[in-house]
């Protein structure tokens, strides 16, 4: 796996470039869509291969070890031959289940005890079995355990979660390079950035994993301190290699990715476009349009023609509405690839707009654009 920087911005820290993998080049700055079970939620893979056409997509250990199985993945070959993809796939480690399961685990120096959300089924994570888990299923970018730190959360107890983030992930990168996938697959480590809102945490944080000299970074936890994305974000960045690429966690709104694109991040991944879709919000280029208002009932114009794509601009907003109206499932289908198709749309514009200098002047004004709502 090599990274390339194409083109730095000279107003900002955005940057332009290129990820080769294994399974396919993946150009930056990029969104993920998110895959947690296999499938990003709702969308066909015929049609996430040949009109979303991303460049990687996400998946979950966590889940993925639930459901199916690491048994079922195994015998398949593999995520990417049991779902049908073949390009990259990123997948997380559980990091973010010891956030967002705080009722359900049980933290300590060896690793992170669960109890299942499925039937309560006790599981145990480890430095150690997530890198396992990971080398079974396959992915070509894998994720060290991490404790992504509660919001708000105390000085000392951010300090205290970090090393023993930064102590897991000395074990996750031992027995990373001592292990191997079962069909030598070659798959990249990024270390996460820990720290909370805390200046001198983060910048330690970003320094510890930086220092490990693997093939990516990434940070985590920002997107639960409110109000306070941008600066986290500017101060590991300001750390962070700029040979390597840096994947900021979980994030978030257009305007958010534009945002942390400006400040140097490259790889982004969010629940936001498909989760937003199947409650009727859509993103488009005009706007973010609420498609169950009555006011789409009789407008008989495509969702976003802009797009250029061909659930954009081949079904109506009436339609979508009616489909909403109706509850039928084709309704939430319908908005999350329009949304994906969106999210896609950005970062690619952001992308052309950094090679060709104007990325500044684009980002101000289509900000104003899709986050107004119509």
């Amino acid at each position: 796996m090599k990274f390339s920087v194409i083109k730095k911005s000279v107003t900002s820290k955005a940057r332009a470039g290129v990820l080769k993998t294994a399974k396919g080049d993946i150009f930056t700055p990029i969104f993920m869509p998110v895959g947690t079970l296999g499938t990003v939620k709702g969308i066909p893979q015929e049609i996430l291969k040949n009109e979303v056409n991303p460049d990687i997509i996400l998946g979950n250990t966590y889940h993925l070890y639930l459901k199916p199985g690491m048994e079922i993945i195994s015998q398949a070959g593999g995520l990417h031959k049991f779902i049908g993809w073949n390009k990259p796939i990123l997948t997380d480690s559980g990091g973010y289940q010891v956030y967002s399961l705080t009722k359900r685990r049980k933290i300590s120096e060896e690793g992170v005890t669960f109890r299942s959300h499925i039937d309560g089924k006790k599981i145990f994570f480890s430095p150690e079995n997530v890198i396992e888990t990971q080398r079974i299923i396959g992915s070509d970018i894998i994720m060290p355990l991490d404790e992504c730190t509660p919001y708000p959360c105390s000085y000392q107890y951010a300090k205290k979660s970090m090393h023993l983030t930064h102590r897991w992930l000395d074990r996750n990168i031992f027995h990373f390079k001592k292990t191997k996938t079962e069909k030598n697959i070659s798959q990249a480590l990024f270390p996460i950035v820990q720290g909370s809102v805390y200046e001198d945490l983060r910048k330690e944080s970003a320094d510890f994993i930086s220092s490990k000299e693997m093939s990516g970074n990434a940070i985590g936890g920002v997107c639960h301190q409110n109000g306070m994305l941008y600066e986290v974000t500017n101060w590991i960045t300001d750390v962070l290699p700029e040979n390597k690429p840096r994947y900021l966690m979980g994030v978030g709104t257009p305007k958010d990715i534009l945002e942390c694109i400006d400040l140097g991040i490259d790889m982004f991944d969010c629940v936001m476009p498909t989760r937003n879709a199947r409650n009727g919000t859509l993103f488009t280029t005009k706007g973010i349009i609420n498609i169950r208002n009555a006011k789409y009932k009789k407008d008989f114009s495509p969702i976003d023609e802009n797009l250029n794509k061909h659930t954009s601009c081949f079904y109506s907003k009436a339609y979508l509405h009616h489909l909403f109206s109706a509850k039928e499932l084709l309704g939430g289908y319908i908005a999350s690839v329009q949304n994906l198709n969106f999210y896609l749309w950005l970062v690619k514009n952001a992308r052309e707009k950094i090679l060709d200098e104007t990325f500044l002047s684009w980002k101000k004004n289509i900000i104003s654009i899709i986050s107004s709502k119509l």
